[in-house]
């Protein structure tokens, strides 16, 4: 054959594969009503799949030639939701009382339960997920998920939060000193060393995210949420050393001063920030910091504390009656500020879905909130591939009947979900994953 034409025949065959609208036999086009695409609303679309990704994004609705066709024309489809802060093993409180349930199950009996929730999870719509505290269980169940063992989120994981003696995160305080667990102490920092070891420890571990506790809180025994229990350079040492392992930090912060100093510190998001103040706010949003504002969790343990306190551990059934009402009446002073929202739930177990609807109340328009659950939490995360619609993005994708943008209330009725081209949800029924 003469060299011009197998030049000829490489070149169109380069050509062909460059060609991202052009389908292959294992291709899915997915044929929507209208499409979010993580940052604005779209007329009828078609989401073109290849594998686990997004080849192409197209007006209209069109079938490439050998695509399955998924046809969701009287849908809106949305990228899948991402839950910035979820604890993955973490039962309802008013399910069982906390701590029986913490001294009778171990690391093992957390992972079945996170399995069986992160499922939930991902029918709720949830296909990624940061989970901000737990142990061996949550990076087990991470592996087996990311292995096709078991369906789930994608999860990027803290492991134990770090902060001090005595602090919210120390598992010790009120109960018998006689009694130890080993891994009670894997969160434990009193030190700007300690800081750097245990960051570099867990990310040895397996930790893709920090979690840090700059401020007492409100669901542990003995500390006050307006207090900041983690000193200054402990703070900056744990910050700098994840930042430097490529690692995002995100801070359980309530009171403003708290808030401020791990700000300056270098952190990447405050999870709760109940008690902000306008300057505080105003920091956060100059240094571009994340408020995840996880206000469901309040309406769950403040429905707990009012009528089954004997299920909280001793003494936080005061705490959440007199704290948990304040981050609703705070919100909209941080949406006023303009500071960057993005979607957390602060549940394991449970209806994630929750926070749509209290995120508008508290005055984000329904775009706004559908952003902090895609887009932003994307970004928050720092995978370009999660919470958006767009080639190279993962196919990750859900839809519901009707349009979101005007009433947040359908992104309770989730009726479709795919993840990573993976269908697990049509009609709002669960399918065996094809």
């Amino acid at each position: 054959m003469p060299k011009f034409t197998i030049r000829a025949l490489l070149l169109a065959s380069a050509a062909l594969l460059a060609a991202p609208s052009l389908a292959c036999a294992a291709d899915k086009a997915v044929q929507a009503g209208k499409l979010f695409d993580g940052v604005k609303l779209r007329g009828p679309s078609t989401v073109v799949i290849r594998d686990d990704k997004v080849i192409a994004v197209e007006d209209g609705w069109t079938a490439p030639a050998g695509a399955e066709i998924i046809d969701l024309k009287t849908q809106t489809v949305l990228p899948g939701l991402i839950d910035a802060h979820v604890h993955i093993g973490a039962a309802l409180p008013s399910k069982t009382n906390a701590i029986e349930y913490g001294v009778t199950h171990s690391d093992l009996d957390r992972a079945f339960d996170a399995a069986l929730y992160a499922r939930q999870m991902l029918l709720q719509g949830f296909t990624a997920a940061r989970d901000l505290g737990g142990g061996p269980e949550t990076a087990a169940v991470r592996d087996a998920i990311d292995g096709g063992k078991i369906a789930g989120p994608r999860l990027w994981i803290a492991l134990e939060p770090l902060g001090p003696t005595a602090g919210h995160g120390d598992m010790r305080s009120g109960i018998d000193p006689a009694l130890a667990n080993p891994g009670w102490d894997n969160g434990l920092v009193d030190s700007p060393l300690e800081a750097r070891l245990k960051v570099r420890e867990h990310k040895r571990r397996g930790a893709t995210v920090i979690k840090l506790m700059p401020s007492g809180g409100i669901a542990s025994i003995g500390d006050d949420p307006r207090h900041q229990t983690m000193a200054q350079d402990e703070i900056e040492e744990a910050v700098r050393t994840a930042h430097g392992l490529g690692l995002k930090v995100a801070a359980h912060i309530y009171p403003a001063p708290a808030i401020e100093t791990a700000v300056r510190a270098g952190i990447d998001s405050v999870e709760h920030g109940s008690f902000a103040t306008p300057e505080a706010l105003k920091l956060m949003k100059e240094r571009g910091v994340y408020l995840v504002p996880t206000l469901t969790v309040y309406d769950v343990f403040y429905e707990t504390a009012s009528k089954h306190p004997e299920l909280l551990p001793p003494g936080t059934a005061e705490k959440e009656l007199a704290n948990d009402l304040i981050p609703k009446k705070n919100f909209p002073q941080a949406v006023k500020a303009g500071v960057k929202i993005a979607y957390g739930t602060d549940l394991g177990e449970g209806d994630h879905t929750l926070e749509f609807d209290l995120l508008v109340q508290g005055g984000l328009t329904p775009t706004q909130a559908l952003t902090a659950a895609t887009g932003a939490a994307g970004d928050l995360i720092g995978d370009p591939s999660a919470g958006r619609l767009a080639p190279g993005s993962w196919a990750d994708l859900v839809a519901v009947a009707g349009d979101p943008t005007a009433d947040i209330g359908l992104m309770r009725k989730v009726a479709f979900v795919m993840k990573g081209g993976v269908v697990y949800k049509v009609g709002g029924v669960e399918v065996l994953a094809r």
